[in-house]
Formats: C-alpha cells, sequence, structure tokens
C-alpha cells in the first residue's frame, strides 16, 4: 500500500507524528509520500514535534508540482491531511490547486480514492460546515480531531492516539487498536 501524508499548518502535529509511526509500524504499508507546508514546518517547530525519518518515506516540497502524488497514474492508495487547516479544506472544496497538498487531494478525489482530512478547527463557521459537506459529497472522509475518553488514556499522547488510530482504520490499513465493548 502507498500512502500520501498531508501535513498542514493547523495546531495538532501530535496527529502527523502518530499517523507516520502507526503507518511505518506495519509492513502492509511499503511506502509513504510525505508533503509538509512551510506553515507546518513553523506550527511543528512551535510546537515541540519532530517528524519520524525512514527510508520508506519520500518527501516531496510543496511547491513541486511535478511530484508523483500529483498524478493519478502514481497509483497512491490513500491520503491523509493531518492536520488539516480549514484553509486547506477550503481549496481542496474548490479544486483549488496552488500546492502540491492540494494537488493531490484534488488527484484523491478524482481517481476516488481514500482521502480524509483531519479538521483541527473550533468552532466551525458556516463556510467550515460547507467546505467539508462538499468534501464529503465527493467521497472524502472528513475526520475531526476529536479525541475520545471512553478508553481512560492516562496521558495527553493516549488521548491523541484516539484520534490517530480511526485515521489508520479509515485509510483502510488494518492495525490493534481500542475498541469499545460497551462494558468498560
Amino acid at each position: 500500500m502507498k500512502v500520501v501524508v498531508a501535513v498542514t499548518g493547523a495546531s495538532g502535529g501530535i496527529y502527523a507524528r502518530q499517523c507516520l509511526e502507526q503507518l511505518l509500524s506495519t509492513p502492509q504499508v511499503e511506502k509513504i509520500a510525505l508533503v509538509v507546508s512551510d506553515t507546518a514546518r513553523k506550527v511543528l517547530s512551535h510546537e515541540g514535534v519532530e517528524l519520524p525519518q525512514s527510508s520508506r518515506i519520500v518527501c516531496y516540497d510543496n511547491s513541486d508540482m511535478f511530484a508523483e502524488v500529483a498524478s493519478g497514474s502514481a497509483c497512491y492508495d490513500a491520503m491523509v491531511v493531518v492536520p488539516a487547516s480549514m484553509g486547506s479544506v477550503g481549496r481542496i472544496a474548490s479544486g483549488v490547486s496552488l500546492s502540491l497538498i492540494e494537488r493531490a487531494a484534488d488527484v484523491m478525489l478524482k481517481e476516488r480514492r481514500r482521502l480524509v482530512l483531519v479538521v483541527r478547527e473550533t468552532p466551525y463557521s458556516l463556510i467550515h460546515l460547507r467546505n467539508m459537506t462538499t468534501l464529503t459529497e465527493a467521497g472524502a472522509i472528513v475526520l475531526p480531531a476529536s479525541p475520545s475518553f471512553y478508553s481512560k488514556a492516562q496521558s495527553v499522547e493516549d488521548l491523541a492516539l484516539t484520534v490517530t488510530e480511526r485515521v489508520i482504520s479509515h485509510l483502510g490499513v488494518h492495525l490493534p487498536h481500542y475498541e469499545w465493548s460497551g462494558r468498560e
């Protein structure tokens, strides 16, 4: 499986790091294309988040519109934008591809492949809601970074993992994760 991981300038770099770690933990994922926006780099630095490195991760500059992920013929199976800023969500919903992140997301939609957007904003404006509705209607999965508390997480890391595990599952990657039994 080949996955695109895009990181935009919203707060929540922990989710990007955890997604990469989870994807690297399974041989099911053979290649990861990583695209990080300039603003995301600043936010990651401010939040003290370092993204993992691996020979299975190929990094692309967000301005490189000749990167393989800009074409449907590259046959990536899924893409996650994590975290997804509302500016990126709006441009993707409008079909505006000014960056590689937006173009790669556009490719996922046009090729009818999995696109998961981990939105990190609160509250939502009507514009945000309409953009997320448009993306959902186009086949994307909008997955707000809303952690669950019934797993009784003992740390921020574990709490964030409740979101990350859902993201990984929605990408079509099968890893062990917390499942609600209704009895705990």
